[in-house]
């Protein structure tokens, strides 16, 4: 095992501390822990994203979706606002 040195904030020192001493374990554990929690997250976001919609059964086409979505941003039309000529 190798042994690193890092500057981290004192307020994270005190933190990581109070997280050890309720846990009963090191700050080395506690950040060894969170290393390798961090390194299991799946970090391929385009992988899980794509197609994300047909594994969930959505049929509706993603182009579509964003022009409907963007007409809502346009209001009514200049016939259907009060005052105004159909």
């Amino acid at each position: 095992m190798t042994r690193i040195l890092a500057d981290l904030p004192d307020d994270d020192i005190k933190w990581l501390d109070r997280l050890a001493d309720e846990q009963g374990k090191s700050r080395a554990a506690i950040l060894r822990e969170a290393v390798s929690a961090y390194r299991a997250q799946d970090k391929d976001w385009l992988e899980k994203g794509f197609g994300l919609w047909a594994r969930h059964g959505v049929q509706e086409d993603g182009l579509a979706f964003q022009h409907r979505l963007r007409t809502e941003w346009d209001g009514p039309s200049e016939g259907d606002r009060e005052g105004g000529d159909a």
